[in-house]
């Protein structure tokens, strides 16, 4: 199925840190692909949230995970980035942005950063996706914390990703 708008392909940018890339991010990369001909996963280079991984692990594991993924909508393709990410978005031609909700705390910021986004750049469209109920409450933060401290995070995780960190907290 192609999408077509204006006989323009519609490429879209799904963000995040992915430190590490969880199953609810796979769920929303996964639903996000059917909405678009062509999603770039955005990796965020920025160090002032100080990642566990490095960015190249960070994109081997997404890498890895996007590639086990069944029921592909459209080509997916992982870019890293440093500036706004108004400024990649535009970079890459997407027409909109995907942004993930889990909460209303979620929406507060979202908001925020939306309303800033499309004063920066009004052509760009930023487009939220509920999580799952199975996957509300689960984060990157949550998942480091929990196998830090022993606990299984195999219900959040990839086997790939839960191994990665499995190595990071036995050093």
């Amino acid at each position: 199925m192609t999408k077509k708008t204006s006989g323009k392909y519609l490429t879209g940018v799904y963000p995040g840190t992915f430190d590490p890339v969880t199953k609810g991010h796979l769920h929303l990369i996964q639903r996000a692909s059917r909405l678009v001909d062509h999603l770039i996963i955005g990796i965020a280079n920025n160090d002032r949230k100080g990642p566990l991984f490095s960015l190249a692990e960070r994109k081997e594991m997404l890498f890895t995970d996007i590639e086990n993924l069944p029921d592909k909508g459209c080509k997916i393709e992982i870019k890293d980035f440093n500036n706004l990410l108004i400024h990649f978005a535009s970079e890459v031609n997407a027409f909109c942005i995907f942004r993930g909700l889990r909460a209303v705390s979620d929406f507060e910021y979202e908001f925020q950063m939306t309303g800033m986004n499309a004063k920066l750049d009004p052509d760009i469209e930023t487009v939220f996706l509920m999580a799952s109920d199975k996957w509300q409450f689960v984060s990157a933060s949550f998942v480091k914390e929990i196998c830090s401290l022993g606990g299984d995070i195999t219900q959040f995780v990839t086997p790939n990703v839960a191994e990665q960190l499995s190595q990071k907290f036995k050093n």
